[in-house]
Protein backbone atom coordinates (compact mmCIF):
# COMPACT_ATOMS: atom_id res chain seq x y z
CA UNK A 1 0.00 0.00 0.00
CA UNK A 2 1.35 3.46 -0.92
CA UNK A 3 2.33 5.24 2.30
CA UNK A 4 0.45 8.79 2.10
CA UNK A 5 1.51 11.71 4.01
CA UNK A 6 -1.37 15.22 3.88
CA UNK A 7 0.84 18.50 5.29
CA UNK A 8 -1.03 21.61 5.84
CA UNK A 9 1.10 24.87 5.01
CA UNK A 10 -0.05 27.67 7.24
CA UNK A 11 1.38 31.20 7.55
CA UNK A 12 0.72 34.33 9.64
CA UNK A 13 0.88 36.56 7.10
CA UNK A 14 -1.78 37.73 5.44
CA UNK A 15 -2.67 41.33 3.53
CA UNK A 16 -5.92 40.93 3.46
CA UNK A 17 -6.98 38.76 6.05
CA UNK A 18 -4.59 39.19 8.95
CA UNK A 19 -3.78 36.21 11.50
CA UNK A 20 -6.02 33.79 8.97
CA UNK A 21 -5.17 30.44 10.33
CA UNK A 22 -6.33 31.68 13.49
CA UNK A 23 -9.71 33.43 12.38
CA UNK A 24 -12.75 31.99 14.14
CA UNK A 25 -15.03 29.71 12.06
CA UNK A 26 -17.91 28.62 14.35
CA UNK A 27 -15.97 28.34 17.44
CA UNK A 28 -13.05 26.71 16.70
CA UNK A 29 -9.61 28.33 14.80
CA UNK A 30 -9.90 28.05 10.99
CA UNK A 31 -6.83 26.19 10.41
CA UNK A 32 -8.16 23.67 13.02
CA UNK A 33 -11.27 23.38 10.42
CA UNK A 34 -8.89 22.34 7.68
CA UNK A 35 -6.83 19.82 9.69
CA UNK A 36 -10.12 17.91 10.67
CA UNK A 37 -11.30 18.11 7.17
CA UNK A 38 -8.06 16.59 5.72
CA UNK A 39 -7.85 14.37 9.00
CA UNK A 40 -11.59 13.07 8.05
CA UNK A 41 -9.90 11.91 4.25
CA UNK A 42 -8.50 8.78 6.17
CA UNK A 43 -5.32 8.85 4.76
CA UNK A 44 -2.81 8.61 6.98
CA UNK A 45 -0.99 11.02 8.87
CA UNK A 46 -1.57 14.63 8.90
CA UNK A 47 1.02 17.68 10.01
CA UNK A 48 0.43 21.33 9.32
CA UNK A 49 3.35 23.40 8.68
CA UNK A 50 2.98 26.54 10.18
CA UNK A 51 5.50 29.87 10.48
CA UNK A 52 3.77 30.53 14.13
CA UNK A 53 3.79 28.70 17.63
CA UNK A 54 0.28 30.33 17.93
CA UNK A 55 -1.08 28.09 14.93
CA UNK A 56 0.95 25.17 16.61
CA UNK A 57 -0.68 25.86 19.64
CA UNK A 58 -4.35 25.21 18.51
CA UNK A 59 -3.83 22.47 16.38
CA UNK A 60 -2.08 20.35 19.24
CA UNK A 61 -4.91 21.56 21.55
CA UNK A 62 -7.27 19.99 19.07
CA UNK A 63 -5.10 16.59 19.13
CA UNK A 64 -3.22 17.49 15.74
CA UNK A 65 0.25 16.97 14.81
CA UNK A 66 1.99 20.84 14.19
CA UNK A 67 5.25 21.65 13.65
CA UNK A 68 7.21 24.81 13.06
CA UNK A 69 8.91 25.58 9.82
CA UNK A 70 11.08 28.55 8.81
CA UNK A 71 9.33 31.74 8.68
CA UNK A 72 11.15 32.94 5.37
CA UNK A 73 10.04 30.35 2.81
CA UNK A 74 8.92 31.53 -0.48
CA UNK A 75 6.17 29.16 -1.20
CA UNK A 76 4.09 26.40 0.05
CA UNK A 77 5.99 23.91 -1.21
CA UNK A 78 9.17 25.00 0.59
CA UNK A 79 7.37 24.70 3.60
CA UNK A 80 5.86 21.18 3.10
CA UNK A 81 9.21 20.07 2.10
CA UNK A 82 11.04 21.47 5.18
CA UNK A 83 8.05 19.46 7.23
CA UNK A 84 8.38 16.33 4.88
CA UNK A 85 12.22 15.95 5.66
CA UNK A 86 11.93 17.07 9.39
CA UNK A 87 8.85 14.27 10.13
CA UNK A 88 9.78 11.71 8.04
CA UNK A 89 13.27 11.77 7.53
CA UNK A 90 13.11 7.67 6.88
CA UNK A 91 11.46 8.84 3.20
CA UNK A 92 8.56 6.44 4.65
CA UNK A 93 5.99 8.38 2.84
CA UNK A 94 5.76 8.11 -1.18
CA UNK A 95 2.77 10.68 -1.39
CA UNK A 96 2.85 13.99 -0.02
CA UNK A 97 -0.40 16.26 -0.42
CA UNK A 98 -0.39 19.80 -0.06
CA UNK A 99 -3.80 20.60 1.58
CA UNK A 100 -4.05 24.62 1.38
CA UNK A 101 -4.48 26.11 4.97
CA UNK A 102 -7.20 28.42 3.91
CA UNK A 103 -9.25 25.83 2.89
CA UNK A 104 -11.67 25.06 5.86
CA UNK A 105 -14.73 23.45 4.01
CA UNK A 106 -12.76 21.55 1.88
CA UNK A 107 -14.66 18.48 1.32
CA UNK A 108 -12.43 14.75 2.27
CA UNK A 109 -13.37 13.24 -1.10
CA UNK A 110 -11.46 16.10 -2.97
CA UNK A 111 -8.30 15.24 -1.18
CA UNK A 112 -8.74 11.26 -1.81
CA UNK A 113 -9.17 12.01 -5.67
CA UNK A 114 -5.98 13.94 -5.89
CA UNK A 115 -4.06 11.51 -4.40
CA UNK A 116 -6.29 8.94 -6.32
CA UNK A 117 -4.28 10.08 -9.46
CA UNK A 118 -0.76 9.05 -8.24
CA UNK A 119 -1.76 5.45 -7.94
CA UNK A 120 -1.23 4.97 -11.67
CA UNK A 121 2.44 5.17 -13.45
CA UNK A 122 2.86 9.00 -15.42
CA UNK A 123 2.00 11.86 -13.58
CA UNK A 124 4.94 13.24 -11.40
CA UNK A 125 1.70 15.51 -10.24
CA UNK A 126 -1.85 15.54 -9.46
CA UNK A 127 -4.17 18.19 -8.94
CA UNK A 128 -7.42 19.16 -9.35
CA UNK A 129 -9.93 21.21 -11.57
CA UNK A 130 -13.88 22.10 -11.90
CA UNK A 131 -15.40 23.36 -15.44
CA UNK A 132 -15.77 27.37 -14.98
CA UNK A 133 -20.50 27.56 -14.65
CA UNK A 134 -19.97 31.60 -14.16
CA UNK A 135 -19.46 33.61 -17.12
CA UNK A 136 -17.57 36.26 -15.47
CA UNK A 137 -15.01 33.46 -14.29
CA UNK A 138 -13.94 32.86 -17.87
CA UNK A 139 -12.43 36.33 -17.87
CA UNK A 140 -11.43 37.10 -14.33
CA UNK A 141 -7.52 36.58 -13.58
CA UNK A 142 -7.83 35.84 -10.21
CA UNK A 143 -9.80 32.38 -11.53
CA UNK A 144 -6.66 30.18 -12.76
CA UNK A 145 -7.59 27.96 -15.48
CA UNK A 146 -6.38 24.67 -16.39
CA UNK A 147 -4.89 24.03 -20.38
CA UNK A 148 -5.53 20.09 -20.66
CA UNK A 149 -6.16 17.46 -22.88
CA UNK A 150 -8.09 14.50 -22.47
CA UNK A 151 -7.02 11.40 -20.94
CA UNK A 152 -9.00 7.84 -21.71
CA UNK A 153 -9.92 7.68 -18.12
CA UNK A 154 -13.12 9.85 -17.26
CA UNK A 155 -12.89 13.13 -15.78
CA UNK A 156 -9.21 13.51 -15.96
CA UNK A 157 -6.83 15.50 -17.79
CA UNK A 158 -3.34 16.12 -18.40
CA UNK A 159 -1.97 19.60 -17.69
CA UNK A 160 -0.44 21.14 -20.43
CA UNK A 161 -0.33 24.64 -19.28
CA UNK A 162 -1.85 27.08 -16.35
CA UNK A 163 -2.93 30.91 -16.88
CA UNK A 164 -4.67 33.70 -15.60
CA UNK A 165 -6.14 34.22 -19.14
CA UNK A 166 -9.12 33.06 -20.75
CA UNK A 167 -7.92 29.94 -22.46
CA UNK A 168 -8.05 27.58 -24.75
CA UNK A 169 -9.81 29.50 -27.69
CA UNK A 170 -12.53 28.58 -28.76
CA UNK A 171 -15.78 26.40 -28.38
CA UNK A 172 -15.74 23.95 -24.92
CA UNK A 173 -15.47 23.93 -21.34
CA UNK A 174 -12.79 26.20 -19.13
CA UNK A 175 -11.80 24.77 -16.07
CA UNK A 176 -11.14 26.54 -12.97
CA UNK A 177 -7.67 24.88 -11.09
CA UNK A 178 -7.92 24.39 -7.67
CA UNK A 179 -4.86 24.84 -5.67
CA UNK A 180 -4.60 21.18 -4.00
CA UNK A 181 -1.13 19.01 -5.09
CA UNK A 182 -0.27 15.67 -4.55
CA UNK A 183 3.28 14.70 -5.49
CA UNK A 184 5.02 11.77 -5.53
CA UNK A 185 8.09 12.17 -2.78
CA UNK A 186 10.85 12.26 -5.59
CA UNK A 187 8.49 15.00 -7.57
CA UNK A 188 8.93 17.25 -5.02
CA UNK A 189 11.95 16.73 -4.07
CA UNK A 190 12.77 17.50 -7.96
CA UNK A 191 10.47 20.61 -7.71
CA UNK A 192 11.87 22.05 -4.98
CA UNK A 193 15.41 22.12 -6.05
CA UNK A 194 14.41 23.87 -9.51
CA UNK A 195 14.99 27.94 -9.72
CA UNK A 196 11.39 29.66 -10.06
CA UNK A 197 10.85 29.77 -14.17
CA UNK A 198 10.41 32.26 -17.06
CA UNK A 199 6.28 31.41 -17.27
CA UNK A 200 6.06 31.00 -13.43
CA UNK A 201 7.44 34.51 -13.12
CA UNK A 202 5.53 35.93 -16.07
CA UNK A 203 2.09 34.35 -15.06
CA UNK A 204 3.05 34.08 -10.88
CA UNK A 205 1.67 30.25 -10.79
CA UNK A 206 4.07 28.13 -8.99
CA UNK A 207 2.88 25.01 -11.00
CA UNK A 208 4.40 25.84 -14.56
CA UNK A 209 7.99 25.74 -13.17
CA UNK A 210 7.47 22.04 -13.05
CA UNK A 211 6.04 22.00 -16.64
CA UNK A 212 8.86 23.57 -17.79
CA UNK A 213 10.92 21.15 -16.43
CA UNK A 214 9.18 18.08 -18.29
CA UNK A 215 7.08 17.09 -15.57
CA UNK A 216 3.76 15.52 -16.13
CA UNK A 217 1.00 17.22 -13.70
CA UNK A 218 -2.53 15.34 -14.29
CA UNK A 219 -5.78 16.96 -13.30
CA UNK A 220 -8.85 14.95 -12.01
CA UNK A 221 -12.33 17.18 -13.09
CA UNK A 222 -14.43 17.34 -10.20
CA UNK A 223 -18.05 18.89 -9.33
CA UNK A 224 -17.22 21.75 -6.91
CA UNK A 225 -14.63 24.34 -6.08
CA UNK A 226 -13.99 24.54 -2.47
CA UNK A 227 -13.79 28.13 -0.68
CA UNK A 228 -10.60 29.31 -0.41
CA UNK A 229 -10.80 32.09 2.19
CA UNK A 230 -8.39 35.18 0.93
CA UNK A 231 -10.97 38.36 2.10
CA UNK A 232 -13.36 39.29 5.23
CA UNK A 233 -16.15 38.64 3.19
CA UNK A 234 -14.79 34.92 2.37
CA UNK A 235 -14.71 34.11 5.94
CA UNK A 236 -18.35 35.29 6.61
CA UNK A 237 -19.37 33.09 3.48
CA UNK A 238 -17.10 30.36 5.30
CA UNK A 239 -19.18 31.10 8.71
CA UNK A 240 -22.25 30.50 7.30
CA UNK A 241 -21.21 26.80 5.17
CA UNK A 242 -20.26 25.67 8.28
CA UNK A 243 -23.39 27.00 10.36
CA UNK A 244 -25.46 25.44 7.63
CA UNK A 245 -23.63 22.36 7.63
CA UNK A 246 -24.46 21.83 11.75
CA UNK A 247 -28.04 22.55 10.86
CA UNK A 248 -27.93 19.75 7.88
Amino acid sequence: MTRTLIIIPARMASTRLPDKPLADIEGEPMIVRVWRQAHAAEMGRVVVAADAEEICNVVRAAGGEALMTRPDHASGSDRIFEALSRVDPDAEAEIVVNVQGDLPTIDPALIRSCAALLEAKGPHIATLAAAITEPEERTNPNVVKVVGTPLPEKNRLRALYFTRATAPHGDGPLYHHIGLYAYRRTALERFISLPPSHLEKRERLEQLRALEDGMRIDVAVVDTVPLGVDTPADLSRARQLVKKARRA
